[in-house]
């Protein structure tokens, strides 16, 4: 476990999601985003994932592979569970990449091992699950509380990185761009088919 300096040159990628159920699109968009501790964006990558896949980890990496960015310090997730329980394996991303991972939540939850016991290879989803460990509260500098799980690590470092990244509310600015972006994308995308098929 490494300790990460926080400074305004300190690059983080932040990476989410977005899918629509009611789109007959078995796919969803991974955008990820790089930010300097100082808000000013440095790049950008995309990549699909596989709606109730189990490719999350792999897609993830290759968001990170693509931007051939080794002053990445960390990679910052928006949760670990996307495109319906397609679970990201935190372990296994941070021993692809040698790169701290920090993934955030934003709500209490009981947890969804009933849910993911209804797939077929509930037993590997949920191996993964629980290898992810519990998530840990704590409180940003504005107030909010989020939820982590930090790989790679310790939680009061990964606090301290994610205050830098605070501007208001919970989302810290790097996942709340990547949200836009991926959200963007997957809309044009879904529009673009629409109108080709009318063609």
């Amino acid at each position: 476990m490494r300790w990460i300096t926080p400074k305004k040159g300190l690059r983080v990628l932040g990476v989410a999601e977005s899918f629509q159920k009611r789109f007959p699109i078995r796919k969803s968009v991974l955008a990820g985003v790089v930010m300097r501790a100082d808000l000013q964006i440095d790049g950008f990558s995309f990549a699909f994932c596989t709606v109730g896949g189990l490719d999350a980890t792999d897609s993830v990496y290759s968001l990170y592979k693509q931007l051939g960015r080794p002053d990445v310090r960390i990679i910052v997730l928006s949760g670990t569970i996307i495109s319906l329980y397609n679970i990201v394996d935190l372990n296994r991303l941070y021993e692809l990449t040698k790169t701290p991972v920090i993934a955030i939540t934003y709500e209490e939850s009981p947890g969804i091992e009933r849910f993911l016991s209804e797939f077929p290879d509930a037993e590997r989803r949920l191996e993964i699950y629980h290898r992810n460990g519990p998530r840990i509260p704590i409180r940003l500098r504005n107030g909010y509380i989020v939820y982590i799980r930090p790989v790679g690590i310790s939680i009061a470092n990964a606090t301290e990185i994610l205050n830098l990244y605070v501007i208001h509310g919970r989302y810290i600015e790097p996942i709340r761009v990547a949200r836009i972006l991926a959200r963007s994308l997957f809309r044009f995308l879904f529009l673009e088919s629409q109108k080709n098929s009318l063609n």
